[in-house]
């Protein structure tokens, strides 16, 4: 019931928006609708929150805009029939990845404590900015929370509980991500428009070798360390789609995916049909653009960093390319989307108060061989294609001299490939794309944003962030390529209707069924939504009480055992998106720095609250806390020793107990 909810509000916005998109996209308003509705939703529900009214008062105006369409009689049967295979990849795309989860649901490792933390957080309280379940008294003004926030607000219209929300996410950003893919292949390639649909699932060079040799291809891990060809730089995390899915981490790179793949699908369509819109048509898609790009920031502010360049760079060659007459309507949307983007969500840079690093030179470029191990494919593909380039210009080889002759190899192997692309003469929007991703490699071997990771890992974050918008830029782009020029190759016959559609349901089955086929649920329960189901098993003492605490009313601040990061402590805040004193502490520094000192006087006093029964109200006070939660994993971090009075028990079973702040 929970998945049919959730997929009804998800149909329900996407239906309602549809017409309204079909005189400006044509055959592409109903995949456009997918991800334009929820972007519409997400922003409406956000100002919702914003100035503290209901959030299903976003559903207003979807509302209003379905009956509108019903009265104009705009839903014609024949014409929503006509878009079956549409509706049926979002569907069996989301049906592929809700398998995935399935097996493997458990919200037990890795990011998975914070991003449920966030997610339930928002469910409990749909406030602007959405309070920091690991830092009582905080906001999560200090991070990019977009994500946690759509699908928390869609949790909130769909009655869906947060522990199977979190496993319905990714799902849905599959999913989605998919239908974008496909809609960029339908209007690029006559044949072979699945082919950008691989993105999502191919896997890097690493990882194929990795499966063959059974050793990692880095010799600094070792196979069960280098997980699964995504630390195969060293010191550097390179994640790419496959990976990012079947990990399963809610995270705010993985749900910014859809948006990206968004964006990109709308300037393959403003390249190709710019000329071709009218006044009108023209404003929609300015502010479709706009709102893509506007909501990068605070989904994962790195992607607005590399994706507004390209946007400026589609206006440029916009003008130029009608720089005979480019008219008002050109130069409008090069003055139009960067300020609308900035002004549809200004009062989150308002509130924003978080730190950011300085630009500085990597002094320790990648090894070569490792860069190829994760780029090759692509670097290939686009060396393939581009031979005749290279015999028409082969001194345009001189410019990777500079890069190789300064020791940074790995620029050198990319720049080659990107000057050949931007000197194309009959370049089209696939080769800039190349070209831009090429770019962002480069970028990330000479320069990298400063942060408090340490000396050794100084740069891993910059290539974490970067490198996955890179691959869909330079997956998107080889793929459209390969599939034009199979089209232009001819050799391959087309197939019967027949075969072609017992190959695709073939690919599907095969695809619904792998996830059970391979064990990876790290020892946890599994074929479940419910990402907390685990605990009756694994942490009886703290199943009963989370549940009991997952029923009480915003307002409440709760005191729980602090043990660092990654690990099973903070784990009630995690569950129950009540704020704790202090959750896992070294994310909250990486957000707000320290210097207040609150690193160690947090931790410092929730052991006193532990420890030092004359101490422990009053600290609780410090801090507005009204819960103390005791359970197993006190007891082993802490020498407990609570009060005689000034709490109250209001849970207890087993070995953990809850008590109130007495009035």
């Amino acid at each position: 019931m929970a998945v049919l909810s959730w997929l009804a509000v998800l149909t329900f916005l996407q239906l309602s928006l549809y017409p309204s998109l079909k005189k400006t996209f044509g055959r592409f308003a109903f995949p456009v609708a997918f991800p334009a509705s929820l972007l519409a939703f997400t922003i409406l529900s956000w100002y919702c929150g914003l100035v503290r009214i209901p959030i299903h008062s976003a559903l207003i105006p979807f509302i209003f805009l379905a009956a509108w369409h019903l009265y104009q009689r705009n839903y014609q049967i024949p014409d929503l029939k006509e878009q079956w295979r549409w509706e049926a990849l979002f569907l069996v795309t989301f049906l592929i990845m809700l398998d995935v989860r399935f097996v493997n649901p458990t919200i037990s490792y890795a990011e998975k404590f914070m991003d449920h933390g966030f997610l339930a957080s928002v469910i409990l309280n749909p406030v602007v900015p959405p309070l920091d379940p690991w830092f009582a008294g905080g906001t999560l003004n200090v991070y990019y929370y977009l994500g946690y926030w759509m699908l928390g607000c869609l949790a909130i219209i769909s009655g869906v509980p947060s522990a199977i929300a979190f496993n319905l996410s990714l799902p849905t950003v599959f999913a989605l991500s998919a239908i974008s893919l496909y809609a960029i292949g339908s209007l690029l390639l006559d044949r072979f428009r699945w082919l950008p649909l691989t993105v999502l699932i191919l896997p890097n060079p690493a990882l194929i070798c990795q499966l063959v040799t059974g050793s990692a291809v880095n010799p600094a891990y070792d196979a069960s360390l280098s997980w699964l060809g995504t630390r195969t730089i060293t010191n550097t995390i390179n994640e790419y789609p496959l990976f990012s899915f079947v990990w399963g981490d809610v995270h705010a790179h993985v749900v910014s995916i859809f948006n990206q793949l968004f964006l990109i699908l709308l300037l393959f369509f403003v390249y190709r049909n710019w000329e071709s819109l009218d006044k009108v048509q023209k404003a929609i898609v300015t502010i479709l653009v706009s709102l893509s790009l506007g909501s990068m920031p605070l989904f994962n502010t790195w992607d607005v960093l590399i994706y507004a360049p390209l946007v400026l760079i589609v206006a440029f060659l916009l003008i130029w390319r009608n720089r005979a007459s480019p008219g008002r309507d050109t130069w409008a949307f090069l003055f139009t989307v960067p300020p609308l983007s900035i002004l549809l969500y200004l009062p989150f840079y308002l509130q924003l108060q978080t730190q950011t690093g300085a630009i500085a030179f990597v002094r320790t470029p990648s090894d070569p061989v490792e860069f190829l191990w994760v780029n090759g494919i692509f670097i290939a593909i686009f060396i393939a294609l581009l031979v005749p380039e290279f015999r028409k210009r082969p001194w345009l080889l001189i410019a990777c001299l500079p890069f190789a002759l300064t020791g940074y190899i790995a620029a050198a192997i990319a720049i080659i490939p990107l000057v050949y692309l931007i000197a194309k003469a009959d370049r089209d929007f696939p080769d800039i794309l190349a070209a831009f991703g090429l770019a962002i490699l480069v970028i990330c071997e000479l320069v990298y944003m400063k942060d408090n990771m340490g000396e050794t890992f100084f740069r891993m974050n910059t290539v974490f962030k970067c490198y996955l918008p890179a691959w869909l830029m330079l997956g998107t782009a080889a793929l459209v390529m390969i599939g034009q020029w199979l089209g232009r190759w001819g050799r391959i016959p087309v197939f019967s209707a027949r075969l072609t559609t017992a190959a695709t349901l073939g690919i599907v089955l095969f695809l619904l069924a792998a996830p059970f086929m391979i064990s990876y649920n790290s020892g946890y329960g599994t074929n479940t939504l419910d990402g907390l189901e685990y605990l009756t098993a694994s942490h009886p003492g703290d199943a009963g009480a989370v549940a009991f605490l997952r029923t009480l009313p915003p307002g409440e601040i709760l005191v729980e055992a602090e043990n660092g990061d990654y690990s099973y402590s903070s784990r009630v805040s995690s569950f129950t998106g009540i704020p704790a004193i202090i959750g896992q502490p070294f994310h909250e520094y990486m957000w707000r720095g320290d210097e207040s000192g609150w690193f160690s006087e947090r931790k410092s006093d929730i052991r006193e609250i532990y420890e030092r029964p004359e101490l422990t109200v009053p600290l609780m006070k410090k801090y507005n806390a009204t819960l103390l939660y005791v359970g197993d994993s006190e007891y082993e971090r802490y020498d407990v020793s609570l009060p005689g009075t000034g709490l109250t028990k209001v849970y207890s079973e087993g070995t953990t107990t809850i008590y109130r702040i007495s009035a």
